[in-house]
C-alpha cells in the first residue's frame, strides 16, 4: 500500500539524513541512537517510522533507486535514438554518483553487502532491471553500428557500471577534473571499447 505524501516525504527526509550518518560511520559503526539524534527523533520515534536498522538501510537503498529512476531513467525515456539515449544515461549516472547531495547512491554502492535476506533481494531486483535496461540499449547501439561488436551487451553493461560506480571512491568534484570533462572522457572511452571507434 503506498504511503501518504506526508509520510513519504518524512521517510525520504529520514533516509537523506541517515545516509549521511552511514556514509560517515559505516553501516556497522552507526547506531540507531546517533541516527535518531541526527534526524531529530527519539530512538523510539525512529523505530516507529522505520522498524529496524536493516529496514532503514533498505529504505535508503530503495530511495536511492528512486533517485536513479527520477533523475536518469525518466529523463532519457523520451529519447528515441539509442546512441543519444545511452550517452545521456551515462552522463546522468555519472552526475548522480559524483553529486555529494545524493549520498543514498553512495550507500547503495558502499553498503550493498550489509543488507541481507528478502530486503536485499528486493533492492537487487531493481538493480537487475537497470542492468537489463543498459544491456538492451547497448545491444541496440551495437545493432545500428557499422562496426562489428567487440563485447557482449552484458559485459559492456557491467564494465560501464564498474567504471561509473567506482567514481565515488576517488573523484572529487572540487578537484582538477571538471565533471563535464569526466563525462566526456568516460563516454568516449566507453564507445571506443564498445564499438572500436577512434
Amino acid at each position: 500500500m503506498p504511503r501518504a505524501p506526508d509520510a513519504q516525504h518524512r521517510l525520504r527526509e529520514i533516509c537523506r539524513i541517515a545516509a549521511r550518518v552511514f556514509y560517515e560511520k559505516g553501516y556497522s559503526g552507526a547506531s540507531m541512537q546517533e541516527i535518531a539524534e541526527a534526524v531529530g527523533l527519539t530512538k523510539a520515534g525512529l523505530y516507529h517510522h522505520i522498524g529496524s536498522k536493516d529496514r532503514l538501510l533498505f529504505e535508503i537503498m530503495n530511495y536511492g533507486m528512486d533517485i536513479l529512476q527520477e533523475n536518469v531513467l525518466d529523463k532519457v525515456a523520451h529519447i528515441e535514438d539509442p546512441r543519444e539515449k545511452l550517452t545521456a544515461t551515462i552522463a546522468g549516472h555519472i552526475d548522480l554518483v559524483v553529486r555529494a547531495r545524493d549520498l543514498e547512491i553512495t550507500v547503495i554502492l558502499h553498503e550493498s553487502r550489509s543488507l541481507g535476506g528478502a530486503l536485499r533481494r528486493r533492492v537487487n531486483a531493481r538493480k537487475k532491471q537497470y542492468i537489463g535496461f543498459l544491456e538492451s540499449l547497448i545491444a541496440e547501439v551495437q545493432r545500428r553500428s557499422a562496426k562489428a561488436s567487440l563485447i557482449t551487451p552484458k559485459m559492456a553493461a557491467f564494465a560501464l557500471l564498474g567504471m561509473i560506480n567506482w567514481l565515488y571512491q576517488w573523484y572529487d568534484i572540487r578537484g582538477p577534473i571538471a565533471e563535464s570533462e569526466l563525462i566526456r572522457t568516460y563516454t568516449d572511452f566507453f564507445f571506443r571499447g564498445l564499438l572500436g571507434e577512434g
